[in-house]
Formats: structure tokens, C-alpha cells, sequence
């Protein structure tokens, strides 16, 4: 039951600027759809409300035991019609004989 929900990963494609250098295009990210991940609430919740109203609310990201994830952290993820950057490294937790038992993420949301 923990392991039903769908996440998007979506990764910036690369375009190049007036001056030849590869840059991040955001505007039209690739996307690739996940199934079989559980998200939770992580860290709470805080508000910043010095310039303007910001939220930053924690998530975590887990995948089931022998599900790797292609996911970096220069990536961002979707769910429930919001979305999240990927917070730090990308946790591979090794699995006993080789391979990986799953991997967690740190996600935040800023709205």
C-alpha cells in the first residue's frame, strides 16, 4: 500500500544561448512518469513573509525495495499538480550482493 503513487520526473533539456554555451531550458522539460513510489511529508512546513508570501513545504521520496530511479539532482518532480526540486544528492541505498535496494530523495516544494 505504501508504494501506489505516480510521480513525473522532469529533467531541462539544453539549448544554447546567444554566446554558444549550453544553458538549461526549463520551458519545455523532458518528462518522464513514474509509478510505485511513496512521497511523505518531511521537515514541516515554513513560511517566509518578508518580501512576499513563500511556503516551502519538505517531501521525501521513496522507492520500493529493487527499484532504482533515474532521477539527479538538478532534476525536478510532479505530483499531485505541483512541483518539486530535488534537494541534495540522490540517496542509492546498496542492496546486500550488488545492486540497489532503493533510493530516497529530499524534495521541496516553494509556492
Amino acid at each position: 500500500m505504501l508504494y501506489e503513487q505516480s510521480i513525473t520526473i522532469l529533467r531541462a533539456t539544453s539549448v544554447r544561448d546567444e554566446y554558444g554555451n549550453e544553458v538549461d531550458n526549463w520551458s519545455a522539460p523532458a518528462r518522464t512518469a513514474v509509478e510505485g513510489v511513496n512521497v511523505q511529508p518531511s521537515g514541516g512546513s515554513m513560511e517566509d513573509t518578508d518580501d512576499k508570501q513563500v511556503t516551502v513545504t519538505g517531501w521525501r521520496l521513496y522507492t520500493p525495495r529493487g527499484m532504482d530511479l533515474d532521477l539527479r539532482e538538478t532534476d525536478r518532480v510532479e505530483a499531485w499538480g505541483t512541483t518539486m526540486q530535488v534537494v541534495g544528492k540522490v540517496a542509492r541505498w546498496p542492496a546486500p550482493g550488488g545492486g540497489v535496494h532503493h533510493v530516497e530523495a529530499d524534495l521541496r516544494e516553494v509556492a
